[in-house]
């Protein structure tokens, strides 16, 4: 039916220098599939309470799904490890030829599971369901560069910024045009002086009626529309319209410059348009200073909206630099805005102003590097440079990670999902705001509802390593795919799902999260200066009374306890994760 069984992986110590091939356990395939789920099971399962994320004790794995290079839409791998930044669970994305020509590479595995350090830098080089170790010879190249270095191959690697473990590093794909890219599995590969995984094969093929099927599924759905007509950058133009758009560091959430970074200039600036062969879609062409570009919406949220900045040129180049050094530009995006309001309000003592994209293109060269006493705070995070300099009010944080620019104050429940989700705040988990914004203010109950849906949606979906928005159409969470492909599962899909997200909780908690934990920062319990009703006098920050109830709905319908977040002893067992849980995991007590 398909060219792919995979039921393997490849373990690689790169301080013992060996590659080794081993089963997955039947069970864990049955009950995790691939990608995030698997990506937990083994996590909990190889790491102690306390490991170090930049010691060689960590683990990063490179994760397919057993669907990998079979589905409609782009291609996708998970880069899964403990983050750095924020010290928990972390599972990120990215798509493009890399993650086809790795399910190419290895028909029979899974992924890979990398833990040790290397002596000197090297690359991981995969072909024929095997891997060797080669020397880096690319290390302090940017990530263009390193992909430029093996024309014949695709190439996920580090930039600067990894090799420099910037806290949100990111992985490179495509010559930096994809990147797994929010909690720095970065700089965990920094870390092991991994510089570069290769991977010489041809993407998977099989079940080509079922993949067109789903893909004109796509076309003709909403989101599917919507992509072709707007692509993501038109979210500037949403979050800006609906009060919700972070904008100059959090202070307002709305921003009189979104016209000229937004859908409408993209338009403008199109130089052509590239239609995907499967789903239809067509990306924007943009000629910029910077080069040709595709705009995507978190460019132009974070770098331009979050800085204050307007022109357009300026903003590509920001994100073409993000791109090269290999950094988070959601983070790099917050890291400098809450340099900026520091610079402002005197805690830090170097003058930098919104709308200057010359001294954000400074800081993000001294982030990368490490170069200077504020890019080394920087390096390490907001939260970090907030504990070191001071400025903690308007720090936009959850569990240590930065916020994503949609702004919560213009619907609570995008408060909720920040403050839940596993990795840190995060806008993929679930965006309730897409939907409140239009129907009024939910109420705690529904609030609660709609995010664990979301939540454990996505869980499936990553699982099966499934594109974000082709994603919207498996109205079966997968299961016709799964059948086609003579994949065998266990139990319902749903149930995976809610197995899947408790699992990376139990891992945090392990790590000491707690309802402490899933909290907001200070920043977004006052008002914005601008944005939302505060021309009528109706604007506010989220309400901590109101966010309280979420959270205690939240934790009923999940089967945690309330007083600390933990799932209970009756939760675990009914997901199935009863012998999975170890002793260095506290659950919560039943009716706390």
């Amino acid at each position: 039916m398909t060219e792919r069984s995979p039921r393997r992986l490849l373990r690689v110590d790169l301080g013992e220098e060996t590659v080794e091939s081993e089963p997955v356990p039947e069970a864990w395939l049955r009950r995790y599939l691939g990608g995030k789920g698997l990506g937990a099971r083994y996590l909990y399962d190889e790491l102690d309470a306390g490991v170090d994320p930049l010691g060689p004790e960590n683990a990063l794995l490179f994760l397919l799904g057993p669907l990998s290079g079979l589905l409609p839409g782009e291609s996708r791998y998970a880069a899964v490890t403990k983050s750095p930044l924020t010290g928990g669970f972390l599972d990120s994305y990215a798509g493009g030829q890399f993650p086809g020509a790795l399910a190419g590479a290895l028909p029979e595995h899974v992924g890979v599971l990398v833990t040790g350090v290397a002596e000197e830098p090297v690359r991981l080089v995969v072909r024929d369901d095997d891997a060797t170790l080669e020397p880096a010879g690319t290390w302090g190249s940017d990530t263009a560069e390193t992909a430029a270095a093996f024309p014949d191959a695709e190439v996920a690697c580090i930039g600067p910024a990894g090799e420099n473990r910037v806290a949100y590093a990111t992985i490179a794909s495509d010559g930096g045009e994809h990147h797994a890219g929010r909690g720095g599995a970065g700089a965990v590969m920094g870390s092991k002086r991994l510089k570069a995984v290769v991977a010489h094969g041809d993407p998977p093929s099989g079940l080509a009626a079922l993949r067109e099927s789903y893909a004109e599924r796509f076309r003709e759905d909403a989101t599917g529309r919507w992509l072709d007509a707007s692509g993501t950058v038109e979210t500037v133009d949403f979050a800006d319209e609906v009060g919700a758009l972070a904008t100059r560091g959090w202070r307002d959430s709305e921003f009189e410059g979104s016209e000229d970074v937004g859908v409408a200039a993209v338009r403008e600036r199109a130089v052509g348009r590239e239609r995907d062969e499967d789903t239809g879609q067509r990306g924007f062409h943009v000629d910029t200073d910077a080069g040709e570009s595709v705009p995507r919406g978190a460019t132009a949220m974070s770098l331009g909206a979050g800085l204050g900045i307007d022109d357009f040129d300026a903003v590509a180049a920001l994100g073409e630099t993000c791109n090269r050094l290999g950094v988070d530009l959601v983070s790099a995006g917050s890291a400098i805005a809450w340099a900026v309001r520091a610079s402002v309000e005197g805690y830090v003592g170097r003058p930098l102003a919104f709308g200057d994209a010359d001294d954000a293109r400074e800081v993000l060269g001294e982030i990368a590097r490490r170069e200077t006493d504020l890019g080394a705070a920087l390096a390490d995070g907001v939260d970090a440079a907030a504990q070191r300099y001071g400025g903690e009010a308007f720090a936009p944080t959850v569990k240590a990670m930065e916020l994503p620019a949609y702004d919560p104050r213009g619907a609570a429940s995008m408060a909720l999902a920040y403050a839940t989700s596993d990795r840190g705040a995060c806008h993929r988990r679930a965006l309730p705001v897409e939907r409140e914004v239009f129907d009024g203010e939910w109420s705690p109950e529904r609030a609660a509802r709609g995010v664990v849906a979301e939540q454990d949606r996505r869980s499936v979906l990553w699982s099966l390593v499934v594109d974000d928005f082709v994603g919207d159409v498996f109205d079966d969470l997968g299961a016709e795919w799964l059948d086609a492909a003579g994949v065998d599962y266990a139990g319902d899909l749903e149930t995976l799902g809610e197995r899947v997200w408790t699992l990376t909780r139990l891992f945090n908690v392990r790590e000491g999260v707690s309802r402490a934990d899933d909290s907001l920062p200070a920043v977004l319990r006052g008002p914005p200066e601008a944005g939302g009703d505060a021309d009528s006098g109706d604007a506010g920050g989220v309400d901590p009374e109101r966010f309280e109830a979420m959270l205690d709905a939240y934790y009923e319908r999940r089967g945690w306890s309330r007083a600390d977040g933990r799932p209970t002893r009756e939760t675990v067992e009914r997901l199935g994760l009863g012998g999975v849980v170890d002793d260095a995991t506290p659950l919560g007590a039943p009716g706390d």
